[in-house]
């Protein structure tokens, strides 16, 4: 995957903006659990009431519960209520929120932030306990001997006194007796806990300011619930932006990857095309890059968005409970345990099935292609077994992976729900012994759950991952292909007043991976206005003779030279500008016939496709198609004969007017009165052209100006008809298989 991370440059931004928006969503996501807490704890639980430290106070009540405070404390609490009674600026709003004030003053907390509040909770919450406390055990000194020294004294306080007019009078030993007493006492729970059981009192003092304590949790409860729902607005919003960039990016880097490998390929020589099969790259070009496509989206939306969501989940789970962390270490080894021996299994079979569906494509290509073969020998059952075998490997193999996969999903949610389940237990637990709330415990369950679904998203990743790696490295292997044939870095030019003389120069060629040379020492030189033949055995290196001069391969000995200058000394778009090139097997593009023809030229005239087509022998059943040059010529020339095929490949070639033409055995599909025909066309139409022509028709070069005889890549003759004639036993061995003695003559 990392060799084809540069592809992704143009597209960083959007990945940027990605991320971003996933470390959003992954707050937003992860911040629910904490309100979901906060509605059970303080919502339900504590009646709205958040905070031991109470929005506002009775002066008499704040006068009792500053008894049971240290002066640092007692300071610091003050210091942050203020004092309102009738005499104040904002009496008239303040009575309308307490009604108690028109009876007595009252303390209002001052604006301050969370961490002020923090400390002021536990000093409250203390000393609100305390107070109720003794308000108890006045009413049941039974409970007050139960306290202990110091509380004990309660018991003596006449019935109708107040109590804490009583104990404002006892010595400050006394008094800090009680306060070590309720410190010991409350010491053991933790500041959340000395809260909850603070609200309580917090609520009862609100109801005597004269404030509504069950509007007071409504309106907790809704303000809380619109949070929830702005934050789960918010994360759908971020799944909906990153879907987009998501599939923005995987779409764009799909495009530029096809793009790539298809202009990668067409500068491949026929060396490369030997090294990569036709259905391998079809296969690289479209099922690979699928495979691609479809790792960047889930990487994008799951890959980065599961770590953020289980790293957080872990801190956020630890903030809630630090002592029931030993279940969620528990679920992600068993998880980590799962993933490693389900992949161990699968990742082998991850790695043929690309090959194997190279195999499929290639099968499906030759039987598509060769049918009219299969037909004629009476081969389907043979085929269509071979294609069940095929396909039987294909399906086989992703059979065994999603078997093995299948396992993955039912054992997660195993993991899922015992954990739930887990904790549930063991949080009941610490409930009960007063270590921690209801809300903080379904808060910690979410946050494991999110946790074990974050390795639920990575263990889906692993499913495509180890098969688009496979692919990556096959488009790879494309990409990072260096053609055969390069152009040079100061490429020379033609001549202006080019003519199109041709000269083999003691050319040898050998093909890659070969270990002897198919052309020995190959000399000779194809003039302008002149006809060269090249005439031979099977195998004798005809074609691959004309193939060198357009650099479809290249020499590795000698040189060919055009006009003067060798050919690897230009660019390889300048010598085939040069040239009219018609293929030994002709290949006609799915369109029309005249999109066919200005293949060679788009800028060619009516007139100009009509005089190719007539020197190639092809207007006449042109001529006879109802729609004429707007024919639809199906993919591969499959509606048009093998004769007008190649007749319509011969005009498209001659609609460039190329100084150099090459016909490579161009005329065999052609019956002998057409081959004559096209013949003298070109002859006449194309004086000024270089004329190189290979063909195993001894009446199609006859009248050649130079006629080369080849066998087993060595030039065994050279000359016209006649000379070779007198010369050269190979030349009358093949002329005289064809016609007899008269006809030669």
């Amino acid at each position: 995957m990392l060799r084809l991370a540069k592809y992704l440059k143009p597209y960083l931004l959007l990945i940027v903006i990605a991320i971003a928006l996933l470390f959003v969503q992954a707050n937003a996501d992860l911040a629910l659990p904490d309100y979901m807490s906060d509605i059970v704890n303080y919502g339900i639980q504590q009646g709205g009431v958040k905070n031991a430290a109470p929005m506002a106070i009775r002066q008499s009540e704040m006068n009792h519960l500053a008894l049971f405070m240290s002066d640092g404390d007692k300071t610091l609490v003050l210091g942050d209520y203020i004092l309102v009674d009738k005499t104040s600026p904002d009496y008239g709003q303040y009575v309308k929120d307490y009604p108690v004030l028109a009876n007595e003053p009252i303390y209002v907390l001052k604006p301050v932030d969370q961490t002020e509040i923090s400390k002021l909770n536990p000093i409250m919450g203390k000393a609100i306990l305390v107070v109720t406390s003794i308000q108890q055990m006045v009413a049941d000194p039974s409970k007050a001997a139960a306290m202990g020294q110091g509380f004990s004294d309660l018991s003596k306080i006449p019935p109708g006194k107040d109590v804490f007019a009583v104990m404002s009078q006892l010595s400050p030993a006394i008094l800090a007796q009680i306060s070590d007493t309720v410190n010991q006492k409350f010491g053991i729970l933790g500041d959340s806990m000395i809260v909850q059981m603070a609200v309580g009192p917090v609520k009862a003092e609100y109801a005597a300011l004269g404030m509504d304590t069950g509007q007071l949790q409504t309106d907790y409860i809704i303000h809380t619930g619109i949070l929830m729902l702005l934050m789960s607005l918010l994360s759908g919003a971020c799944t909906i932006a990153v879907g987009f960039l998501s599939a923005r990016t995987a779409a764009g880097l799909a495009r530029d990857l096809r793009r790539n490998v298809f202009q990668k390929v067409e500068s491949f020589a026929s060396t490369e095309f030997d090294k990569f099969s036709t259905a391998s790259l079809i296969t690289r070009s479209t099922n690979d890059v699928t495979q691609i496509q479809m790792v960047v989206i889930m990487v994008m939306r799951m890959v980065i968005y599961a770590p953020i969501i289980g790293v957080g989940g872990i801190i956020r789970a630890l903030a809630k409970s630090t002592s029931m962390w030993w279940t969620i270490a528990l679920a992600v080894i068993v998880l980590l345990g799962l993933i490693i021996t389900i992949f161990s299994i699968a990742l082998p079979k991850f790695k043929i099935i690309q090959s194997l569906i190279d195999r499929l494509n290639l099968v499906t290509r030759e039987n598509l292609s060769g049918m009219m073969v299969i037909r004629a020998f009476n081969m389907q059952p043979f085929e269509e077994k071979r294609f069940d075998k095929a396909n039987v490997d294909v399906t086989s193999v992703n059979l065994f992976v999603a078997r093995v996969m299948v396992v993955m999903m039912p054992a997660m949610m195993l993991i899922m729900n015992g954990v739930t389940v887990l904790i549930i237990w063991v949080g009941a637990h610490q409930v009960a012994e007063s270590h921690m709330q209801v809300g903080d415990m379904i808060a910690f369950m979410q946050y494991a759950i999110q946790i074990v679904f974050s390795f639920l998203m990575l263990s889906m990743m692993f499913i495509i991952l180890p098969r688009a790696a496979v692919s990556a490295d096959r488009i790879a292997d494309v990409l990072e292909t260096d053609p055969h044939i390069k152009d040079p870095k100061d490429p020379k030019r033609f001549p202006a007043d080019f003519k199109g003389n041709i000269e083999f120069r003691n050319v040898n060629f050998r093909y890659p991976g070969a270990e002897e040379d198919v052309l020995h020492d190959i000399s000779f030189t194809a003039k302008p206005g002149q006809t060269t033949a090249f005439i031979g055995t099977t195998g004798s290196g005809k074609s691959t003779i004309v193939n060198l001069i357009p650099r479809f391969y290249e020499v590795t000995g000698g040189a060919v030279l055009v006009d003067g200058v060798d050919i690897r000394e230009v660019t390889q778009h300048d010598l085939r500008e040069k040239i009219g090139f018609v293929p030994q097997k002709s290949n006609l593009f799915s369109g029309t016939i005249e999109s066919n023809l200005l293949y060679a030229d788009e800028n060619a005239s009516d007139e100009d496709l009509k005089m190719a087509a007539d020197i190639s022998q092809a207007t006449e059943f042109i001529s006879e198609k109802p729609e004429g040059m707007q024919t639809e010529i199906a993919q591969g020339g499959a509606n048009v004969s093998g004769g007008q095929k190649q007749r319509l490949s011969i005009a498209r070639a001659l609609v460039k007017k190329a100084p150099i033409y090459i016909f490579d055995d161009s005329f065999s599909a052609l019956d002998f009165k057409t081959d004559a025909a096209l013949r003298r066309a070109l002859k006449e139409h194309t004086r000024a052209s270089a004329l190189l022509i290979v063909t195993q028709r001894i009446a199609t070069i006859k009248n050649a100006e130079q006629i080369i005889v080849l066998d087993e890549g060595k030039v065994v003759g050279k000359g016209d008809h006649n000379e070779l004639m007198k010369s050269c036993e190979t030349y009358q061995g093949i002329a005289l298989s064809q016609l007899s003695k008269e006809e030669l003559a």
